[in-house]
């Protein structure tokens, strides 16, 4: 034993969170490492739904549609896309997602069905 902490925990050279290899050997790019840690802090910034509230609302639009407003869940804590698209299987309509507001808009007046997919999933929903 040459070194002064061989065999121990701190002898260890540290590894790559991607691939497990040691930082010398690791051939993940700076892009790889990146794109990880924004997953990572996506994860960590979700919110469990049993602590959310989504309100739903119906709007009258220009021509006399009718479009359902959900809002209330943030982009930050939600996958917005996943959850619309389970909504819009629901519904068996249509729908968008508005990011910056954080708003999901589904085509015509489906309150109850929204109502019952969010309360589903376990969402708190007024």
């Amino acid at each position: 034993m040459t070194r002064l902490f061989a065999g121990t925990p701190f002898d260890i050279p540290p590894e790559c969170d991607l691939c497990g290899l040691p930082e010398t050997d690791c051939k993940c790019t700076p892009d790889d490492k990146a794109e990880a840690e924004a997953k990572r802090q996506r994860e960590a910034d979700r919110i469990p739904p049993e602590k959310q509230t989504a309100r739903i609302t119906t709007e009258k639009r220009k021509g006399g549609r009718t479009a359902t407003v959900i809002n209330g869940l943030t982009a930050k804590a939600n996958d917005l896309p996943a959850l619309l698209s389970q909504l819009q299987t629901a519904c068996g309509t249509g729908g968008t997602v508005k990011a910056k507001e954080d708003l999901i808009e589904l085509q015509g007046d489906h309150t109850t069905a929204a109502r019952e997919c969010l309360s589903k999933i376990g969402f708190r929903v007024k």
